[in-house]
């Protein structure tokens, strides 16, 4: 006598995709925090390390957390000559790159997102190609152009040199903002009696105000933390900008490793403020179509 094979019955169609959407998002979740642990892990180590006390900071054994607790690190740090101006020397030129780039970066991109122009295409893959071409491919070439025209050793210099990396991605950023402003709306506000030049202004400019916010916040976090442009084309000591400035401790007799993370952290300080006070601005701006092209 054979038994009938009994039936187990199956959870539902819909319970199951439910299930395994959970565990998908599980996962992923686990990925992004390690992901971002990662990440985060070399600043934590830099403002761990600039609490603590010299000897700790030669120990085989690494000490994960600071104790005792000392700022002597950062009293060293202030201490050194040349900090304020070399942090002003960074604010100028950092801010006029951003500036300039903003400004020209705009009109371009304005020109390739809505105006059709023989050429445009070309001036499309140019803005693309000259990112892909590392800061180190233009060092020779830059200092040889700006040594011919007296320009090595000044801000005006290292600002044109800032520009030749940062203005490419302001173009391609902006571009991406501006094409995502319907058309519709900037020939309906012409169609109601504006200019060009009103429709621009009350149009376009309000809406692709958010990716103007983000683009200057990565364009100068671009240039705030670029040194090797300015280790190369500034030699006076006057001149030099905070990340050139870190080298002073840095010595034949050894490294200061307190100070330099301590620092460190106070060069870092200025744009995670300005992270925080506009971070709401970048992420409506990241959101809004920076990366339609």
């Amino acid at each position: 006598m054979t038994r009938a094979p009994i039936s187990v019955p199956r959870p539902p169609v819909r319970r199951r995709r439910q299930t395994r959407r959970m565990l998908a998002g599980s996962v992923w979740n686990l990925l992004g925090v390690l992901v971002g642990l990662v990440m985060i892990f070399p600043v934590y180590w830099m403002l761990a390390s600039s609490f603590k006390l010299g000897v700790n900071l030669r120990r085989v054994d690494p000490q994960w957390f600071p104790a005792p607790f000392t700022t002597d690190s950062y009293r060293r740090a202030l201490e050194q000559p040349r900090f304020l101006g070399s942090l002003l020397n960074s604010l100028v030129v950092v801010g006029s790159t951003a500036l300039i780039a903003l400004v020209i970066g705009f009109l371009a991109a304005l020109a390739l997102a809505r105006m059709n122009f023989t050429g445009r295409k070309a001036l499309v893959i140019l803005v693309i190609t000259i990112q892909m071409v590392p800061i180190e491919g233009l060092i020779i070439p830059m200092y040889l152009m700006l040594n011919k025209a007296h320009l090595t050793d000044k801000s005006i210099g290292l600002i044109l040199a800032y520009l030749s990396f940062v203005l490419p991605f302001t173009v391609w950023m902006l571009r991406g903002f501006i094409a995502a402003v319907p058309k519709d709306l900037e020939e309906a506000a012409m169609v109601d009696g504006c200019t060009r030049g009103q429709a621009f202004r009350r149009i376009i400019l309000p809406l692709a105000a958010p990716g103007l916010v983000a683009t200057t916040v990565f364009a100068v976090i671009q240039a705030w933390n670029e040194y090797l442009f300015a280790y190369v084309l500034i030699k006076q000591n006057t001149n030099q900008t905070i990340t050139v400035w870190l080298d002073t401790f840095i010595t034949t007799k050894g490294v200061d490793w307190g100070a330099l993370m301590a620092a460190s952290t106070l060069v870092a300080l200025p744009i995670v403020v300005l992270f925080a006070i506009i971070q709401r601005k970048v992420a409506t701006g990241l959101t809004a179509g920076a990366v339609k092209g």
